[in-house]
């Protein structure tokens, strides 16, 4: 069955960084885009960015341009959520997504804290 499993979150303060990381299993990983997403309280869950299944990556230009990229492993069946110069507003929830003939499936979640 297709898992997700997101990991690498913490409490970090403002101007800090994290890498999170999402490990995949159950499907070709390889032929299928992997999106990042994060909810935090209080509110509705947003798309941050996506790695696409031939490489590169697209952010979530409002929120998170030049301070966030993603990046993906094919060998490791894992994609990764680098996060730089990270303010306040970024603390949330944040989830992998992947979308299989057409049903979504997630991840558990990885908190992350930003906080002096």
């Amino acid at each position: 069955q297709v898992q997700l499993v997101e990991s690498g979150g913490g409490l970090v303060q403002p101007g800090g960084s994290l890498r999170l990381s999402c490990e995949a299993s159950g499907f070709t990983f390889s032929n299928y885009a992997m999106s990042w997403y994060r909810q935090a309280p209080d509110k509705g869950r947003e798309w941050v960015a996506t790695a696409p299944r031939q490489g590169g990556y697209i952010v979530n230009t409002d929120s998170v341009k030049g301070r966030f990229t993603t990046s993906r492993d094919n060998a490791k069946n894992t994609v990764y959520l680098q996060m730089n110069s990270l303010k306040s507003e970024d603390t949330a929830v944040y989830y992998c997504k992947t979308v299989i003939n057409s049903r979504d499936f997630w991840g558990q979640g990885t908190q992350v804290t930003v906080s002096s």
